[in-house]
Parts: structure tokens; sequence; C-alpha cells
């Protein structure tokens, strides 16, 4: 391992707070906390009571999480130090100041997927995937989960989001959370530093944040120089192409073909009988390849 951290260093908040990094990156405000319930509920409430103290692009960060929240209200704890836990508000607009319409908000949790690969990829030197909706892969195992949430409506200001992210630094296989779980200091990285890679996932986020709002929110226009969003997404979504379970909300649940994103960032699975489903919440287990009937392997799913 090139750069390692010290397992319990804390943040450096020096560098998070450097005037040069806030304005290369448009962040408005850094807020970094020893301990706290979730930066996700934190900022909720900061939202609603004090919106104009949370302009877009604020940033809350915690050392240590006691109640985490994942999809579905799931809770988990890593041990203090270990992980990147953060949460940033997000008022979208355009360069104009004029508001995205909010269906494009199911974007956004998608593109932070895609700046966290970005970051493992390039400051740590880890090869990650996406698994829809909102997790991050490598070789197979979750090592990050986003969590986009809504602020509260009728203010008149940008309707708000929250979006959460907490990426697996540290944690040693006995800390994991579940055994197909994984850290960056598991992988064999360039460096585990969780300042750095903060930094670095702040820096790609805000990157492609400003160009998918400059663009509108539309998803297959250009962004940040290069391919559309949908575009990028789609290519390394490794539920693509699966077979997979979507359990539905409700204890309704879909086994399929998982065959791209709609434009709302949605998953559409056609079903053995050749129906598409159009999935836009719930889990989605990955399973092994079948042959629909009447196809060969050849020709078919495998």
């Amino acid at each position: 391992m090139a750069d390692s951290q010290t397992p319990g260093s804390p943040l450096n908040r020096g560098a998070l707070a450097d005037p040069d990094f806030l304005a290369a990156t448009g962040i408005a405000k850094m807020v970094v906390v020893d301990s706290t319930g979730s930066t996700n509920a934190d900022l909720l409430r900061a939202v609603a009571v004090e919106p104009k103290e949370w302009p877009d692009l604020s940033v809350l960060t915690a050392e240590y999480q006691t109640a985490a929240r994942g999809r579905l209200d799931r809770s988990w704890e890593a041990p203090p130090l270990s992980s990147v836990s953060v949460s940033i508000v997000l008022r979208p607009m355009n360069a104009e100041g004029r508001p995205l319409p909010t269906h494009t908000y199911s974007w956004l949790s998608l593109l932070a997927a895609l700046a966290l690969r970005e970051t493992l990829l390039e400051t740590a030197g880890i090869p990650a995937e996406l698994k829809w909706p909102n997790d991050v892969l490598v070789r197979g195992r979750k090592i990050a989960g986003i969590l986009a949430q809504m602020g509260p409506l009728g203010d008149g200001s940008v309707p708000a989001v929250v979006l959460g992210t907490g990426l697996n630094v540290t944690l040693t296989a006995a800390e994991l959370p579940v055994p197909t779980a994984t850290s960056v200091a598991l992988e064999q990285p360039l460096t585990d530093d969780r300042t750095q890679l903060l930094k670095s996932y702040l820096a790609h986020f805000a990157r492609l944040y400003r160009s998918f709002c400059n663009a509108d929110g539309d998803p297959t226009a250009g962004l940040a120089g290069g391919p559309s969003l949908h575009k990028r997404v789609e290519s390394v979504m490794v539920t693509l192409g699966r077979q997979v379970r979507a359990q539905l909300p409700g204890d309704h649940e879909i086994i399929g073909h998982a065959t791209r994103l709609d434009e709302y960032g949605s998953l559409l699975v056609v079903d053995q009988d050749a129906r598409e489903h159009v999935v836009t919440a719930g889990d989605v287990v990955h399973l092994r390849p079948w042959t629909p009937p009447g196809q060969d392997t050849e020709g078919g799913y495998a």
C-alpha cells in the first residue's frame, strides 16, 4: 500500500476547509463534527429550520455516526474514524438560476455513485462498479451506499435534496457489517486516507453535478466534456444484463432480465413472459444466469 492512513486518524479539518479547495469545488459550507446520529437526518432538520443557512453544496461530514440510515430505513454503525460519512445539501438549478424539474432528482444518487467510482479508481486505484439503485461495488462486494432524501417544500426556495454517502475506508474484515461488504483498506489501495478520499469525492461530485445542472438535468446531454450521465452510468452498472430479483414495496417481487435504465434512472426488467416492468424503488438481487423457455444459451440471457 503506497499511502496508508493510520487506523483511527481523524480527518484533516484544515485541508477540508482550505479556501482554494472550497472555491475550486464551489462548496458553500463545510462542517465537520466528531459524532452525530445521522448526517442526513441532521441536514434534513437544518434545511427545514434554517434553509438560508444551508445553500446549494453545503457539506456535513462526521467522524462517527451512531444512527446512520440506508434505504428502506436500514441502520448500521461503523467504528469511529473508519468511514467517510458525508451528506450534501443540493438545491439544483442551472447557470441562470432556474430550478431543475424535480423529476430529474432521481438521477442525483446515480451521479453521486458515479463520482465515487471515479474517486476510487483515480485516487485509491480500486476498480469499482455500480449496482442499481445506489450501491458501489468492488469485485462484487459493497464498499459504499448512497441515499438521497427530499427536504421540505413550501418555503418558496428551490426544493432541497440531502444526499448522503457512506464509504467503508479502514474497516477490517472483522468490522464489516456483512460478509458481502468490503473496505478501501482491504482492496490493496494506493491510499486509504479518508481526507484525501473525501476531498476527491467532493471534487468529482461537484464537477459532474454542476454540469448536470447546467444541462437542465437532462441525463442524455453530454456531461463535463464527455458522454451523457445516462451512458456513463449504464456503462459501469453491473446490474444491467443480469438476471435479477427485484423486491418491491408491498412484498411484491419481479424476476427477470435487467435490460437498461429509462429516462428517470429507473431499472427496466423483462420477465420470462417478455413483459417489461419499470422498477423505481426496492432491493435488487443479482441471480445466476438463466435461459428463457424456447431460447438456447447462445441466443438467450445466460
